[in-house]
């Protein structure tokens, strides 16, 4: 099952622009490692999914991963062979709107070398650009 939210206020949103960089959720919180976006995108809820399952498949029950991402927005398509007007479609899938810095997954409880792989695998899933970065101390 893919991830949708439990209940929405309005439900279907606009595309809107994403602007700027991430000013929250962009430091390591949860692991030592994390994977961070370098480019702004939509990440959607299949793709999400695919990346937890990688990481789940990849360390067989070593360690600890967080999604620091949810799909909270609703993308809509009206269906093909339908004529101009009636409206918008219904929800297809949801996505979470992605900017530059954000931290996407993180990963504790494993060594850096281990950690590396994992996130890499993770990254070949993603449609944005990411990078694996470490814990800063603070």
């Amino acid at each position: 099952m893919a991830l949708m939210p439990k209940r929405q206020k309005y439900r279907k949103s606009q595309r809107g622009k994403i602007k700027g960089k991430a000013n929250k959720g962009n430091a390591v919180a949860f692991g030592e490692y994390g994977l961070q976006s370098t480019q702004a995108g939509w990440i959607n809820s299949r793709q999400i999914e695919a990346g937890r399952i990688t990481s789940a498949h990849f360390l067989k029950g070593d360690g600890k991963v967080h999604i620091r991402i949810f799909p909270h927005k609703t993308v809509t398509a009206t269906p093909q062979e339908t004529r101009m007007g009636k409206g918008k479609g219904e929800p297809e899938y949801y996505v979470a709107c992605v900017k530059p810095g954000s931290i996407l997954y993180e990963i504790g409880g494993v060594p850096k070398s281990i950690a590396k792989q994992v996130m890499n695998r993770i990254a070949h899933k993603m449609p944005v650009r990411c990078k694996f970065v470490e814990r800063r101390e603070q």
